[in-house]
């Protein structure tokens, strides 16, 4: 699956960025929006329109002459936001007309080479389409009128933008198979991503070749190691970024979902020194909501003074911290010494091949048969809830689908327990599962 294209919302402060925003987050009849559970960042989401998927970022106001502290750091998000977005919405004041700022907003744009988009807000009704002649200013051949606050002007707008997705993901496809295991490196800057992939692909003498990916020039690098074929996604887009601060790291999380929408098993890293912070959590739940395997690695193990109790308390600080990906081992490596990196691709190969699964129809019921009798289902408006019988319908995760008398009477805490004993008995330790409930057709 290629990577979705990154949309950039960019414009100077309170021209209605964040209203057009949460008005695309609203509209749910005309946008499907896959919310990260776990992370709560409402400053990028995930959307499909007329069929066609992508992820949409809410800048911070950009005012590129601005001294003060905010406005540094809010530049610094948005320059991080222009790099990695793929097409750019550049939201105008239809009210306050062209300013100064504008005008050094579009140089900057213009010279990142991305397809940009000229919006003019705040153009209530066809009255004051008028208002966005001043805009045409700046070259472009078309300015589009919209209404955030009201919707109004919308549809035109996102039917434009999308008609360049097909191209863009196009351009993204990469040139692997189900040959190779997909693998992302994720984590918060400066967690020692890329010197673990210096590690990893120096080591053991891997062969490392890279193949040339998005217009991002990222970089996925297929290595072999004891004869398998594994696929690094993206190297290139989590290298140290050295022009842009990244004082303010949540972008740093659209790189990463980029990365997990493409791979396999995501290798979370987690700086030992710092232990596992709000960022690491975030980047855990991408993974998790989209049905991805995990490993945590804590890296940077060789700097931590460390007694027989050291190795627990950090175990227990993680799994406090992501409760919903208790499923993921955890190892403890450092990048810089190698120690245990020679762990790494064992653990990756144990994780696949319970990711790529599948139990057969007649051992399941037969375990599903047992499994009821020990814990019966409860009764749910005074009716006896039946399981009838299961099938797996999926891998990558491992996914099942129970036919019962009422899906609703499927209380969550005997969801958890049909995971466990899934697990349990068809070792299933490392990976996430999914369990649907349908009401079986009379």
């Amino acid at each position: 699956m290629p990577a979705k294209p990154v949309i950039a919302i960019v414009g100077r402060p309170n021209v209605g960025k964040s209203t057009l925003f949460n008005r695309l987050a609203g509209k749910r009849k005309a946008i499907v929006i896959d919310e990260p559970g776990a992370t709560r960042d409402r400053n990028y989401m995930d959307c499909i329109w007329n069929g066609k998927a992508f992820t949409l970022i809410d800048t911070g106001g950009f005012e590129p002459t601005a001294r003060e502290e905010i406005f540094v750091q809010m530049r610094e998000q948005t320059n991080l936001a222009i790099e990695e977005a793929d097409i750019i919405l550049f939201m105008l004041d239809a009210k306050e007309g062209l300013t100064p700022s504008d005008t050094v907003i579009d140089r900057l744009l213009r010279g990142q080479g991305k397809n940009i988009f000229y919006v003019a807000n705040k153009v209530d009704g066809e009255k004051n389409e008028n208002l966005a002649a001043d805009f045409y200013r700046l070259g472009m051949e078309r300015v589009f009128t919209i209404s955030a606050r009201h919707g109004l002007g919308l549809n035109e707008l996102l039917s434009a933008v999308t008609d360049y997705l097909p191209f863009m993901q196009d351009q993204d496809k990469r040139t692997t198979d189900d040959k190779h295991i997909k693998i992302a490196i994720v984590g918060k800057p400066n967690v020692g991503k890329s010197s673990l992939i210096n590690l990893i692909s120096g080591s053991k003498r891997a062969i490392a070749t890279p193949t040339p990916g998005t217009t991002r020039d990222a970089v996925d690098m297929t290595i072999k190691v004891r004869g398998k074929n594994y696929l690094l996604i993206d190297t290139a887009g989590i290298r140290k970024k050295n022009k842009i601060s990244l004082i303010l790291e949540k972008y740093s999380v659209i790189q990463a979902l980029k990365s997990i929408n493409l791979c396999d098993i995501a290798l979370i890293l987690i700086d030992a020194e710092d232990g596992i912070t709000e960022q690491d959590a975030k980047i855990a739940g991408l993974a998790y909501e989209r049905g991805k395997a995990c490993i945590i690695a804590v890296n940077k193990w060789d700097k931590i003074k460390k007694d027989n109790t050291t190795v627990g308390k950090y175990v227990e600080s993680i799994k406090e911290k992501i409760k919903f990906m208790d499923f993921a081992p955890i190892i403890f490596i450092s990048a810089l010494t190698g120690l245990r990196a020679s762990k790494i691709f064992p653990l990756i190969d144990e994780i696949y091949d319970q990711y790529i699964k599948r139990i057969n129809t007649s051992d399941l019921n037969s375990f599903l048969e047992y499994t009821v009798k020990k814990n019966p289902l409860p009764r749910y408006q005074s009716k006896q809830v039946r399981i009838f019988y299961a099938t797996q319908v999926g891998i990558k995760p491992p996914s099942f689908v129970f036919f019962v008398s009422s899906a609703k009477g499927i209380h969550f805490s005997y969801r958890r327990y049909l995971i466990n004993q899934i697990r349990d008995k068809f070792n299933f330790n490392y990976v996430p599962l999914k369990i649907i409930f349908r009401k079986k057709s009379d």
